[in-house]
């Protein structure tokens, strides 16, 4: 395992995929639940109360099978200690941030040194390699 470079920038906005995913998991269960909060000011209109709780409820269902399916991912993932913080973390493709400490990380030797990106992942980027 080794380090990949990055701008300050990145160091930022980039975070580990299984924790971007969950994220958009936990946003949906909330959107869900204000979506199905909103369908309670139309109580006068009962087909768009309805309209709004089934959407809030889609919602919270959507987010039931992207953390059931992360947890599918995660389960496979390749763990690995991250040499920054020496926590245990999961990767998923070439390049991955640790979970812990956003630090950029890569088991493939042949990006070790070069600038993160996260194209590496993609099969595109990687044939050009």
């Amino acid at each position: 395992m080794a380090f990949v470079e990055r701008r300050d920038a990145v160091l930022l906005s980039f975070t580990s995929k299984i924790n971007k995913i969950r994220t958009f998991a936990l946003v949906l269960i909330f959107a869900g639940i204000i979506i199905m909060y909103l369908g309670l000011f139309f109580q006068a209109n009962p087909i768009v109360m309805t309209i709004f709780m089934l959407l809030g409820f889609l919602a919270i269902i959507a987010s039931t099978v992207i953390y059931f399916w992360i947890g599918m991912l995660s389960s496979k993932a390749v763990q690995v200690t991250c040499p920054e913080c020496e926590k245990p973390t999961k990767m998923l493709g070439r390049v991955d941030a640790c979970m812990h400490c956003n630090e950029a990380l890569t088991l493939d030797q042949s990006l070790e040194g070069k600038e993160f990106d996260q194209a590496y992942n993609s099969k595109k980027k990687s044939r050009k390699d």
